[in-house]
């Protein structure tokens, strides 16, 4: 069958339907999209008041606030060619002489030192900051619970960030090969 031997009304029909067909396309991925704009939206701003939330919590224990939203940088060496990692925590603290980093979580899941991701963000704050320790901060239930972990003997106390940053480098490689090996079965 040649083309010019359809009639106009099924090619007029099937035109219509591929233009319909790609305008509720491009009005779904639209939605989609302010959909997802929204929700992260709702994230940035549960964080923010959670932060200001603890901010208050910190004090009224305690602490001293001596910054906020601190960044550091520290460097790894991936196949011999060195990588500048930076980072980037809500709170830097003091309590008497001892200072550390306070990460403020909202949420169910995040708030928990079983989540991984937490869990890992803590352990490179630990190893990255000059700091006495890390401090997990429960913005919604107003709970601030100190972390920590099992370094190796002298790595608390000072230790070189390099010796730190190696533990952590190790841990996750250790948490990669298990996910792989997890992934296996």
């Amino acid at each position: 069958m040649d083309f010019r031997d359809v009639p106009t009304e099924v090619v007029l029909a099937a035109a219509g339907a591929a233009l319909f067909f790609g305008l509720v396309q491009t009005l779904r991925l639209a939605w989609q999209r302010a959909r997802q704009r929204r929700r992260l939206e709702r994230f940035r701003e549960q964080g923010a008041a959670g932060e200001a939330r603890a901010e208050v919590l910190l004090r009224e224990l305690g602490y001293t606030i001596l910054g906020r939203q601190v960044a550091v940088s520290y460097g790894v060496q991936v196949d011999g060619e060195p990588i500048t990692v930076g980072l980037r925590a809500d709170y830097l603290v003091a309590h008497g002489r001892r200072r550390y980093v306070a990460e403020v979580k909202t949420g169910r899941l995040a708030p928990r030192i079983d989540t991984p991701a937490t869990r890992r963000q803590l352990l490179e704050y630990r190893l990255a900051f000059d700091v006495d320790g890390v401090l997990l901060v429960d913005a919604e239930t107003r709970r601030v619970r100190s972390v920590v972990f099992p370094l190796p003997a002298g790595a608390s106390e000072g230790e070189s960030p390099g010796v730190r940053l190696a533990w952590f480098v190790a841990a996750v490689v250790a948490g990669s090969l298990a996910a792989m090996a997890a992934r296996a079965w």
